[in-house]
């Protein structure tokens, strides 16, 4: 399961503390923040009972150093440690040139709401720093059948675009967003997640979501698929493999694609205006 986790990681994002990020704002920017919420799609690796219907909610971040000298420190970033049966699954950060993942000792302060870890790697000038992770929550209301959630972001900086998606768990039915994704917000693959795209968000912003379907199914996506690789273990752990190799690659290339193509617009405005 942890294996299993590590790999839906690779394209989750991040979030700083509000007075941690704004001490360094100046260093540090936040260009890109994507939040994956996966409801039923797997059970923490540490969970002994599995009746209950979990919550996997993903952080993938990318900031830059806009300082002239190499930055390496403590990071410190707001999670929602009260809620219920709050876990942390996952955290990483990675080399400069992706190459690596580094798995992080990490300290969770539940009073303060937060978790801290020290960068693995000095962030040279003008270098990215990426770092994930994965918790679980019981967030999800159940009513037999009738699955429901209630998610609020509020923008704790300034972030150059930021990604938040839903995607439904396997055999489940009649998921509906509210606000429904917008046609030119929507960059999403498939028919099972919704993506909602917005760009230039300013610290203090907030972001509601209600989200509800039908599912009568009781295991979670990670099990349901794991018994399709026994029917077909070779076919089904290639393209599992291929899943999450293409996932991390193919994530990063999108939010890349349209952050390009939003600061090309954005120059062009700034051009005209002179």
């Amino acid at each position: 399961m942890k294996k299993y986790l590590f790999f839906l990681s690779m394209f989750f994002v991040l979030m700083f503390p509000m007075n941690g990020y704004a001490e360094n704002q100046g260093v540090l920017s936040m260009e890109e923040l994507s939040i994956h919420i996966m409801p039923e799609y797997a059970y923490h690796p540490n969970d002994q009972k599995k009746n209950h219907a979990p919550l996997l909610i993903g952080y993938q971040g990318t900031m830059v150093n806009n300082s002239k000298g190499p930055q390496k420190g403590q990071i410190e970033i707001p999670l929602p440690t009260k809620e219920k049966n709050f876990r942390i699954g996952y955290v990483a950060d990675y080399s400069s040139n992706l190459s690596k993942a580094y798995e992080i000792e990490y300290v969770v302060d539940r009073e303060k709401g937060t978790i801290s870890w020290t960068t693995s790697e000095e962030i040279g000038p003008n270098e990215r720093y990426k770092f994930v992770i994965e918790f679980f929550t019981d967030s999800l209301m159940v009513k037999k059948e009738k699955k429901s959630l209630a998610y609020d972001f509020k923008s704790f900086a300034d972030i150059g675009l930021l990604n938040i998606s839903f995607t439904q768990p396997e055999k489940a039915k009649n998921m509906k967003l509210t606000p429904a994704p917008e046609e030119n917000q929507n960059h999403a693959e498939g028919d099972k997640t919704l993506s909602y795209l917005f760009q230039d968000v300013k610290a203090g912003d907030g972001k509601e979501f209600k989200m509800k379907y039908d599912r009568k199914e009781t295991k979670p996506t990670t099990e349901l698929n794991d018994n399709a690789v026994n029917i077909d273990e070779k076919k089904e752990t290639k393209n599992a493999t291929h899943l999450a190799v293409g996932t991390f690659g193919g994530v990063t290339v999108l939010s890349a694609g349209i952050l390009a193509i939003l600061l090309k617009k954005r120059k062009r405005k700034q051009s005209t205006g002179n």
